[in-house]
């Protein structure tokens, strides 16, 4: 018998099956036939409820999601400065940065973090209450959070992490973003990454 036989032989003998494909945009449908199965289907959980209250982790300084950065819970919590990760929002009576980064593990932190990291201090050293920002206040917003710590307050990356998890529990920076804070020395974020203050 020939290979060519043998492989139809075999062929035959399979169970057919079929292969559901989800969408970025959370649409699943049978691959091949085109049959949409969950055409209004999200391809991740929508939580309706909002996460409007910003957690103060050192002296002046929240976290939180952007539903923190609204008028009236930056007017309830006294903040008049903030830093919006990768979000940019409508914020018109505070001061206010947006600072482009992708909640990716190959984001590079260098320049995040030469951009927030001074106007955080700086906020802080005029007493002022600064929300750090990003969609869901998870990575993106522990990463700059965990550097200011290690900057300004000289803890070292566990100590950092410890204190701010602690805070909000449902922090998790991304690995890409942890590998690279743990690398950092405290006290010399900035300088360790070639960057003067």
């Amino acid at each position: 018998m020939s290979f060519l036989k043998e492989l139809k032989r075999q062929k035959d003998k399979l169970k057919e099956t079929e292969t559901v494909v989800t969408r970025a945009d959370g649409v699943k449908f049978v691959e091949g036939t085109g049959t949409f199965l969950e055409p209004n289907a999200y391809g991740f959980i929508v939580d309706t409820k909002p996460d409007d209250v910003p957690v103060l982790i050192r002296d002046h300084i929240y976290i939180g999601s952007q539903d923190c950065a609204v008028d009236s819970v930056l007017e309830k919590f006294n903040i008049s400065c903030v830093v919006s990760l990768g979000i940019d929002v409508d914020l018109s009576n505070v001061e206010h940065k947006f600072v482009p980064v992708l909640d990716l593990p190959e984001s590079d932190l260098t320049l995040v973090l030469a951009d927030c990291l001074p106007f955080i201090r700086n906020c802080v050293d005029k007493k002022l209450n600064v929300l750090v920002h990003c969609n869901a206040g998870v990575s993106r917003t522990s990463m700059v959070a965990i550097a200011y710590l290690m900057q300004y307050e000289r803890m070292d990356f566990s100590e950092a992490y410890d204190l701010v998890k602690s805070k909000r529990p449902v922090i998790q920076p991304n690995a890409g973003f942890r590998k690279q804070l743990q690398c950092l020395q405290p006290g010399n974020v900035l300088k360790s990454m070639s960057i003067e203050k």
